[in-house]
């Protein structure tokens, strides 16, 4: 859907799903794209629940959809969070999910949520929520397989020239958890499209193009479990190696020192224009006489 920074899209979200509730009849759910009620505005920042979320959940109650629009921002304990509220049919909020990266340097002042969120649609399976950045890290999306989700529902703004990288991640999402994937862009200011719908044996069931688009796209659950329990394609079945796995991933104890390079990067600002490019430790640049990947996390000076 074409998204405004300058002016309210709640109204156009719900011609929107009045338009797809009359040409498929059989849409049980409507997924919009990262921040389409009000475009990438902070200013909008309402709390929740509030004034748009209310106006969404009469979206759903009068044409009986589960609805999730995409994310707001949403004030809560005097900061700033990219929340996305998932809506019942009958108009009613079951969860909140509050985007757990911010796009940062790029996304300043916008607090990271720390909850993950799975809710189950009766008769149906169970659905995950990530937005954005979120799948760039993989621990996310495995967190929710892990979780029993069967689909992820994700929720993107994009008009940057990593789209294309984007896509490859969206299909590694699917694929490494064995899920659906559904990574929704918005166009006009809420991003450039090119949204991507994967299923669990990482077959693309629908690759969008730059404009607008309405995505039909029928969710069978059984071939996910099918998936998971014979394998992708009838070859691996990597949920259930990660279950039976015999080692542990120490760099995610924050107190066993495993992650001592990452300590040893800059800080996370934008580049300044008059860096130098090439490598560079937390001192300054490292000697090209050097070999970086000889050096020890220690070596480098932690000033």
């Amino acid at each position: 859907m074409p998204v405004s920074a300058f002016e309210e899209n709640i109204t156009r979200m719900g011609h929107y799903v009045a338009h797809v509730k009359h040409r498929f009849p059989w849409v049980d759910m409507v997924l919009f794209s990262e921040l389409a009620a009000y475009g990438p505005n902070p200013l909008r920042a309402e709390t929740m629940p509030g004034q748009a979320e209310e106006r969404l959940c009469a979206i759903a109650a009068r044409h009986g959809v589960w609805l999730i629009p995409g994310s707001l921002f949403e004030q809560r304990d005097g900061c700033i969070f990219n929340t996305s509220p998932v809506i019942n049919p009958q108009g009613e909020v079951i969860a909140r999910f509050s985007k757990l990266f911010p796009f940062l340097p790029y996304e300043k002042g916008i607090s990271a949520g720390n909850q993950f969120v799975v809710f189950d649609v009766p008769e149906a399976g169970r659905i995950g929520i990530s937005i954005c950045y979120d799948m760039w890290f993989p621990e996310t999306t495995r967190t929710l397989a892990a979780m029993g989700a069967e689909v992820i529902l994700h929720p993107t703004m994009t008009d940057t020239i990593d789209r294309e990288v984007e896509l490859a991640i969206a299909r590694a999402s699917a694929v490494t958890n064995q899920l659906y994937f559904f990574d929704i862009n918005g166009v006009g200011d809420g991003g450039s499209g090119r949204s991507i719908v994967v299923d669990p044996a990482g077959y693309v069931l629908h690759q969008a193009g730059s404009g607008a688009e309405i995505i039909p796209v029928e969710v069978d659950f059984d071939k996910v479990r099918r998936e998971r329990e014979r394998g992708l394609r009838g070859l691996g079945q990597p949920l259930k190696s990660f279950r039976d796995r015999r080692c542990e991933f120490p760099v995610y104890q924050r107190d066993s020192g495993a992650d001592g390079f990452l300590h040893t990067l800059g800080p996370l600002v934008k580049p300044d224009d008059h860096e130098q490019s090439g490598l560079s430790g937390p001192g300054g640049p490292i000697p090209q006489s050097v070999a970086p990947a000889t050096l020890s996390p220690g070596e480098l000076d932690p000033q």
